[in-house]
């Protein structure tokens, strides 16, 4: 253990479920989860387990891209209640143990954030528009673009405006949607900006930040054109983003232990290397670590995966933090429950694919490694963090209409990338036909996005208190994990297995985690132990095909 974060920080080793607020629960009947909504629900993730919540954006927005377009930073969108809500919110969860993180967006904000709308009425070079990425652009006529840099949503990065007297204007950076203009964090404005954000919110109690595009903000002082590729490396990871989280870690640390916040970062980077000089002492305490998100069903990938955390990130003295699920990418039961992939049409980052991939699905098949998936990650060292739905198993929503679709991804790629909504439709509470508790049974209007028939059989009422449902196997395994794991013990040892490359298998204390990615079944040695939890039943000693364990040794 090195002396960078003690072991009795709460969040070197939580478990923190992520509420995407519009799909969680709908307090009030219009369709569209709240924190009314989330705070009814307090009680049953306080019975799951888990030591702390993840708020995806709340503040005012005209959810262009549902809450990733920020009109104000310090209030709270109406759709979902207001400051007072919130403040409820903080409080009934303390008063549960239960910790709370926002989420900000600090790369862009809202065409409709009053900053950005007193620069398209401000003239170019004004300390307005300097606050955000104008150009002039390229061509006899500035009609092209200041640069060839693309979207993430797809379509070039950059919008034209239009002047007062109509004629076409400068350009603006985005990369995300038109309606999400770049800040220019080399704006002094910007940096005080935020460091006031997050001021206001500590003041209100909030434990912590996961930090959107973390490895955004700063983009090349001269923008070149991108050379292509997967990562545009002058418009992402700029050496001066450093000293943003440097900054921003002495005001969560001036807070005092007594506070223990935490800052996570959003850090999509090409290595591993490059995510944990993010995770510098001085830096981040945590940012995700997607790469085994990324993984196929592989156990050798798997493998792989896991020691290049350990050897990568622990070397910093951080600790892990990580995830199988999240509000952009496929459901886990949907991801490992592909037979056969489709062929991915051009245009679509190769990441993109793996982690939304498409195909032909086993889902029952999905359902068994996704429960064997969550047995792995929560037996490792370290932070997990688990999106609402998989507890109860849910698969992706492959199939919504096109007319349904709200993503920007999918207008923005030419219906090409149909985009995250399939992870996003509204929880099946009940199995009661409407919107499967959802919404109160007098609600007035349909949840925001459908919900298809099959909802019905994920119900999270019918699980509760089912011994074989994917809902208890989370909640046995969230205490298991706090009576079977020491939180200060961050180190594994594998269990080398010559005859069975298919089987995964690594020691972390006195619990031994066996994880059979394969179809045959496998004895565990006797010297590993007893069985104390597996994520389907054993079968005389041998625990099934794609099946994950735990087991403790006297």
């Amino acid at each position: 253990m090195t002396p960078q974060q003690p072991a009795a920080q709460w969040w070197r080793s939580a478990v923190v479920y992520q509420v995407y607020v519009r799909s969680f629960a709908d307090g009030n009947g219009d369709g569209i989860g709240d924190l009314a909504g989330l705070r009814s629900k307090l009680d049953y993730l306080a019975d799951l387990g888990v030591d702390g919540i993840w708020l995806n954006p709340c503040y005012p927005s005209p959810q262009a891209d549902h809450g990733y377009d920020v009109a104000d930073y310090t209030g709270i969108e109406p759709d979902y209640g207001d400051l007072a809500a919130f403040d409820a919110l903080v409080a009934d969860a303390r008063a549960r143990g239960i910790k709370v993180l926002m989420d900000l967006v600090p790369n862009h904000c809202s065409d409709q954030h009053p900053w950005f709308q007193a620069a398209l009425a401000a003239a170019p070079g004004s300390p307005e528009r300097s606050r955000f990425v104008f150009r002039d652009g390229r061509g006899a006529d500035g009609e092209l673009p200041p640069n060839n840099w693309q979207s993430m949503f797809g379509g070039p990065a950059w919008t034209r405006t239009t002047d007062a007297d109509g004629r076409p204007g400068q350009w603006y950076l985005h990369f995300f949607d038109a309606a999400q203009p770049d800040f220019n964090w080399r704006d002094p404005e910007v940096p005080a900006m935020f460091e006031k954000v997050l001021r206001f919110w500590f003041d209100r109690g909030v434990d912590g930040f996961r930090i959107d595009v973390a490895h955004g903000l700063y983009k090349h002082p001269e923008l070149p054109d991108w050379s292509g590729g997967h990562f545009n490396e002058h418009g992402f990871d700029q050496p001066e983003v450093h000293d943003v989280y440097r900054s921003w870690r002495a005001i969560a640390d001036s807070y005092g232990p007594e506070r223990d916040i935490t800052l996570v970062g959003e850090v999509w980077v090409p290595t591993v290397t490059a995510l944990a000089a993010y995770l510098r002492a001085d830096e981040l305490p945590q940012a995700f670590f997607f790469d085994l998100l990324l993984q196929n069903w592989d156990a050798g990938n798997f493998r792989a995966s896991i020691d290049r955390a350990f050897a990568e990130i622990g070397a910093t003295g951080a600790t892990i933090t990580w995830t199988l699920s999240n509000h952009d990418v496929h459901r886990a039961v949907s991801r490992y429950a592909v037979t056969r992939l489709a062929e991915v049409p051009e245009g679509i980052d190769p990441q993109v694919a793996r982690s939304r991939p498409r195909g032909e699905t086993d889902v029952a098949r999905g359902v068994r490694r996704a429960r064997a998936a969550a047995l792995l990650l929560l037996a490792l060292p370290g932070a997990q963090f688990l999106y609402q739905g998989e507890e109860i198993g849910l698969p992706e929503v492959l199939d919504l209409p096109d007319d349904a679709r709200q993503d920007p991804t999918w207008r923005r790629s030419g219906r090409v990338d149909p985009g995250r909504d399939g992870c996003r439709v509204p929880l099946p509470w009940t199995s009661e036909p409407g919107s499967f508790g959802f919404s109160p049974a007098d609600a007035t209007a349909k949840p925001w996005l459908p919900q298809p028939d099959w909802f019905a059989d994920y119900a999270v009422a019918d699980q509760l208190g089912d011994p074989s449902s994917t809902h208890t196997l989370y909640r046995e395994a969230l205490r298991a994990r706090k009576a079977l794991f020491d939180p200060g013990d961050d180190a594994i040892v594998w269990l080398d297995l010559p005859d069975r490359a298919d089987v995964l298998a690594f020691r972390r204390g006195d619990v031994a985690c066996v994880v059979v990615f394969g179809a045959e079944p496998f004895a565990p040695p006797a010297e590993w132990g007893a069985i104390e939890l597996a994520s389907r039943e054993p079968e005389a000693g041998r625990l099934p095909g794609e099946t994950a364990a735990w087991l403790r040794r006297p």
